[in-house]
């Protein structure tokens, strides 16, 4: 056990988050670093300054990932670890860059006291992960496990159409190079906070994910009738929004029946959406995750049938439309295993749990061993200048991270 020589500093990782954070910094306290664009190309180009005076070799691929590596003394795989370094509009200063920062302190302090590890460590800053500039979301993961190719992904736009392709371009320190899939990967390692209530409601200060759910999302177009509000009787309406309300309505009460599904309608919009006249059309969004596809299947074929029934009943077209589809994804159970020993071994207390939003560790999680491990949020919140995280369970994930690495890599 190295847990009694480990001194992990407070103060130094909330130090190096706020550093982070002033990269994009927002009036509100937040921070908004989308990707190309001159904030986020800031923090990329001051973490690769740090990555080198802590002695790693930094470079980056053709779509402005950033990689630190430290070499091993024994030819191999590498150990990849890190996060991803963009964030949403006003988001909070740990997401995604909690886990860059931990890594990069990690690695940092083992390589300072044991010297060059037997298998390749490398620390990665993920150019994007949240799809918060262009319609895409992965984009860093998604470029180095080979989901999203280059040349296509490039001809996307942004709300000011600006073209990825010219946004890339603006950065000079990108290489222009198409050589993206990594196929020296042994392993992904990505610790990151919660997002959510689970940890800090239980008392639990990690948390060790077996799966991260699955994704499916929908546009649901009601098409009635508009008319008159104040002559048209109750039965002779075709009234679309009170169609779509019983929609909603039985779709969110069948969620809650079955365990760990949740559905979330986020988005409505009602046609012509004025007072004194009957919506002819209401337009709504339908977003459903569970960590067994299976289940999210029989939800949505369930659903989706009493959503035509309603609209034949009440004489309504009722259009379904998917729109995004992500799988579950399991984590590897041997990384999962290690990682619990050493939590275990510092005597913290843990949840296995599963992950209700998306992170970059479910793109690996189909591409190598793959492990993602949490630390609890204050209140839950996140995507918010309110995001936090106490210093004792930052420096908590820390000390996890440096032990499943030297376990992994030096032992």
């Amino acid at each position: 056990m190295m847990k009694t020589s480990i001194q992990v500093n407070e103060q130094e990782i909330d130090n190096w988050l706020r550093w982070l954070s002033d990269y994009g910094r927002s009036e509100e306290g937040g921070v908004t670093r989308l990707l190309y664009d001159e904030s986020w190309a800031e923090a990329q180009t001051a973490l690769k300054d740090r990555m080198e005076q802590i002695g790693l070799s930094a470079r980056f691929d053709g779509v402005g990932n950033l990689f630190g590596r430290l070499e091993g003394t024994e030819s191999g795989n590498a150990i990849l670890t890190g996060s991803h370094v963009d964030t949403v509009v006003n988001g909070g200063i740990y997401d995604g860059g909690f886990g860059i920062i931990a890594s990069l302190l990690a690695v940092g302090y083992l390589f300072e006291k044991y010297g060059k590890p037997k298998k390749t460590i490398e620390v990665v800053s993920l150019c994007e992960e949240e799809g918060s500039r262009f319609p895409l979301a992965f984009w860093g993961s998604g470029s180095i496990t080979g989901k999203y190719q280059k040349d296509e992904s490039l001809l996307l736009f942004d709300s000011a159409n600006i073209s990825m392709s010219k946004a890339l371009n603006n950065i000079s320190f990108i290489p222009d190079s198409d050589n993206l899939l990594r196929k020296d990967i042994d392993c992904f390692i990505e610790l990151h906070i919660e997002q959510g209530a689970v940890l800090e409601k239980e008392q639990k200060s990690i948390g060790l994910v077996s799966h991260i759910v699955g994704q499916r999302r929908f546009t649901i177009k009601v098409t009635g009738e508009s008319n008159h509000a104040g002559t048209t009787p109750m039965p002779y309406r075709k009234d679309s929004l009170h169609i779509a309300s019983q929609l909603i309505v039985q779709a969110l009460d069948k969620a809650s029946t079955i365990n760990s599904l949740v559905a979330t309608v986020g988005s409505i919009t009602a046609s012509p959406n004025v007072p004194n006249v009957i919506p002819n059309e209401v337009v709504f969004t339908l977003d459903v995750r569970h960590h067994d596809e299976e289940i999210i299947q029989q939800y949505c074929e369930n659903i989706f049938n009493y959503f035509k029934e309603i609209g034949a009943q009440k004489g309504a077209a009722v259009e379904i439309d998917q729109w995004l589809d992500v799988k579950p994804v399991e984590m590897n159970k041997e990384l999962t295993r290690i990682a619990e020993e050493v939590v275990k071994e510092n005597e913290l207390s843990y949840k296995t749990m599963t992950s209700g939003a998306g992170h970059d560790a479910q793109v690996f999680g189909t591409y190598c061993k793959t492990v993602l491990l949490f630390v609890p949020s204050v209140n839950g919140i996140s995507h918010s200048p309110l995001e936090y995280t106490n210093k004792h369970d930052l420096k908590n994930g820390v000390t996890v991270l440096i032990e499943l690495l030297h376990k992994l890599a030096y032992c």
